[in-house]
């Protein structure tokens, strides 16, 4: 029974960390930003994706190829299409 209360739990904290972390794009659009707020929120938002998916990469311990696959693939989440 505790398994299946922490499986249950785990895919729930799961699911809210992932609307949480929208798109660059996605969160630009939600708050209807244009102009140099659009411009200056899309620079805070990818540099810290970079710093994000840098630190990510570092803690799984990836180097050469394989970090700069995962650190693209993080980015392109990140920021969106």
């Amino acid at each position: 029974m505790r398994i299946a209360t922490a499986l249950i739990v785990s895919l729930c904290l799961s699911a809210m960390a992932s609307a949480a972390n929208a798109s660059c794009d996605a969160s630009a659009k939600d708050k209807k930003l244009h102009g140099a707020a659009l411009k200056s929120f899309m620079t805070k938002c990818e540099k810290d994706a970079k710093a994000k998916c840098a630190a990510d990469a570092s803690a799984k311990k990836l180097h050469g190829a394989a970090e700069k696959s995962f650190t693209t693939k993080c980015l392109r989440d990140a920021t969106g299409p």
